[in-house]
Order: C-alpha cells, then sequence, then structure tokens
C-alpha cells in the first residue's frame, strides 16, 4: 500500500464536487536509493491524529489510485504488462542489428523529448495546427527513430492495449540501444505519462546547439538540473550517431560569420575531409560523429581532445578550465565514463514527467 503515497506531491488532495483536504503534515520526502530508483514516502503512526487513521488511509487510497504518479519505479509494468520490457528491448535490439546508426537515433530522440517540457514524448507528436518539437529547426530532418518507435508502440498495443506510454517506449529505446553498442545500463523509473502539448519554439530555444559556446552549453543544461560535469558527461553521447552536413558547414565556410573563414581551432586534416563530404552551399552526406562510430565508448573525448571534435560545441568544451579537465579525464578512463553516463541518464530520465499526460495510443497524435 505505501507504493500509493508517493503520489502526494501537494499538500491538499481534491475529492469530488469542492471537498478537499489537508494533508500537508504527512508529506515526507520520497526516498531515492542507490541504484536511482524512487520509493515510496514513508508514512509513520506518529504523522497522523490518534484517531480516525484507516479513513485517512482510505481517503489517501481512493483519491490516489488513479493519479499519473500514484506509483512509478522499474517494475511498474510488472503486472498490468509484464512483457513491456522484453518487447521493448528485443525489437530494439533487431533494429540496432539493421541499422546501427539507430542506436545514436534513439538517444538523441530521448534527449531532445527530455530537455523540452521533461520526458514526455513531445518530441513525437506531429504538427496539425501548430509547429510542434519535431519540425523545430534542431531536430527538422534530423532526428531518426520514429518509425521504429512507432513500431514498438502497435507490438505494445498489440499485447496490453492503453497501458505504456511512448514516453517510457522512448526511455527504454535509448537505453537498450545504447547497452547494444557497447554502453553501461542504468536504471529506469517507468511509469511516465505522454504530454499533450508541443511546440517548436520551446525546442529551439531549450535544445544546445552544435554551434553554442561554452557558457551557452551551461545555460542549457543547467535549466534542466545538470553540473557543468554532468554536462561533459552527456556531450560524451556524441560518440556514436551521425549528424548532418548543415550541423557543420557554418564552421568549414563561415566560421564566426566571416565569409570563407575555417574554424582555426579544428585539424587541418579533418576540415579538408569535411569539406570533401560537405561542399559549400550543398546538403552533402551524413557525417559519422567519431572515428567508432558505432561503438560506444570514450574515443570522443580523445577526438575532441585532438582537435578532432565535429561540432564547434565539441570543440568549445576545450575553452573553459573545467571543460578542458573533463574532457581529459574521460579521455584517459573509459570505465569511469561509461559509469558516469550511465548516471546521468537516470538523472536525464526523470526531468519533470508529466503531471497531467495520457497514455498515448499512436505516438505522433493526442488521444480523442
Amino acid at each position: 500500500m505505501l507504493q500509493y503515497f508517493r503520489c502526494i506531491e501537494e499538500s491538499t488532495v481534491h475529492l469530488s464536487g469542492n471537498s478537499e483536504i489537508d494533508f500537508s503534515f504527512v508529506r515526507q520526502p520520497a526516498q531515492v536509493d542507490a541504484e536511482g530508483a524512487h520509493r515510496s514516502s514513508i508514512l509513520t503512526m506518529g504523522s497522523f491524529p490518534p484517531f480516525g487513521l484507516l479513513s485517512m488511509l482510505g481517503l489517501i487510497l481512493l483519491a490516489t489510485t488513479t493519479d499519473a504518479h500514484s506509483y512509478s519505479g522499474a517494475d511498474y509494468y510488472k503486472d498490468s504488462c509484464p512483457q513491456a520490457t522484453t518487447i521493448v528491448m528485443d525489437m530494439v535490439n533487431n533494429f540496432v542489428k539493421a541499422n546501427k546508426n539507430l542506436a545514436g537515433g534513439f538517444l538523441r530522440l530521448h534527449f531532445h523529448d527530455c530537455f523540452v517540457r521533461g520526458c514526455d514524448a513531445s518530441v513525437l507528436l506531429n504538427s496539425p495546427t501548430n509547429t510542434a518539437e519535431k519540425d523545430a529547426r534542431p531536430n527538422a530532418g534530423s532526428l531518426r527513430g520514429f518509425h521504429e518507435i512507432d513500431q514498438i508502440k502497435v507490438a505494445l498495443e498489440a499485447e496490453c492495449p492503453g497501458i505504456v506510454s511512448c514516453a517510457d517506449i522512448l526511455a527504454l529505446a535509448a537505453r537498450d540501444a545504447t547497452v547494444k553498442v557497447g554502453g553501461q545500463s542504468w536504471s529506469l523509473d517507468l511509469g511516465r505519462k505522454d504530454g499533450k502539448v508541443s511546440i517548436s519554439s520551446e525546442a529551439d530555444a531549450q535544445l544546445p546547439s552544435p554551434f553554442a559556446t561554452y557558457d551557452q552549453l551551461v545555460q542549457n543544461f543547467s535549466a534542466v538540473g545538470f553540473t557543468q560535469e554532468e554536462m561533459v558527461i552527456l556531450s560524451g553521447g556524441h560518440t556514436i550517431g551521425r549528424s548532418s552536413c548543415g550541423a557543420v558547414q557554418p564552421r568549414l565556410y563561415n566560421f564566426n560569420g566571416v565569409a570563407g573563414l575555417t574554424d582555426p581551432s579544428i585539424d587541418a586534416s579533418l576540415a579538408k575531409q569535411l569539406k570533401k563530404k560537405c561542399p559549400e552551399n550543398e546538403p552533402g552526406s551524413t557525417l559519422a560523429m567519431d572515428s567508432t562510430k558505432n561503438t560506444f565508448d570514450h574515443l570522443y573525448f580523445k577526438a575532441v581532445l585532438n582537435n578532432k571534435g565535429l561540432f564547434q560545441s565539441d570543440a568549445n568544451l576545450l575553452t573553459n578550465p573545467v571543460g578542458k579537465e573533463l574532457v581529459t579525464r574521460y579521455s584517459k578512463a573509459g570505465s569511469s565514463f561509461l559509469s558516469d553516463f550511465a548516471a546521468a541518464m537516470t538523472k536525464m530520465s526523470n526531468i519533470q514527467w508529466a503531471t497531467d499526460g495520457e497514455v498515448r495510443r499512436v505516438c505522433s497524435v493526442v488521444n480523442q
């Protein structure tokens, strides 16, 4: 029964009609164990008045059983959809086996989802009446994995209709894909709900740009609760996946707005290779993020340290003493990077869950 008490996020529970009961005197902080999994708040007999305890417990249970946050945990679907995590993992493994670029695609989808309105699958919504996140400047034409996420959702709807949220699918897919290409697994609470709002301008403002300065990166990451160290660790996600030429062409041909200027910090041989693949004013091809594009490892940091980071934002990690020290550290410590990245991903997966969400039947459309 204690699992239901964690959902008392506010001090007042609203019941039917205009009735409400003040429970501010019973709220205790949720506990978090070493694995990062949320545990239920502990309510003791001393927290309540000496009479009416059972009645009050009943009211709390009644008021919270249907709440979006009545319970969350790694075993959230144990009874309602016991095969959920297995279905996601098996399908993700098959997708990545067929196309290893999808590992970076799934990871980036989850990242771009969580940084805007929290981990609520708002990045998956289409733009029927407004321009949604997926069509924002940082996302349009560059995010991958939408079709595969839809396929996973279809399979889960066939197994247990209306149970598994698209937000949870994204979180699981990012983890399972990373593990498939050599990354370390991380703990995940499940029970997210899907958001109902998706606005492109929010993605434009809140997602880190590939041209960002160090201070701009700090601002983007601190806005969602990350330290500078975690910012550098999560930048290591660039060790897998691919990029469009559009994310690097200004660095090659118009650095700092100067026509014909190439970023002087970029390795000359790398600049030459990139210019061949990405001619000026042409769409070009896609580019590997690092030399081991399909393996999750720490070589991204070695590349950045050797002025071979693909993005201007990667190179800018070296413009700050803290950033440079962290890049240097992780360039020498592969196992530490893997474990620290896993811990940072657990934290990212818990950014601002939707409090008024739903479980979408189709991930790209709000339920009608």
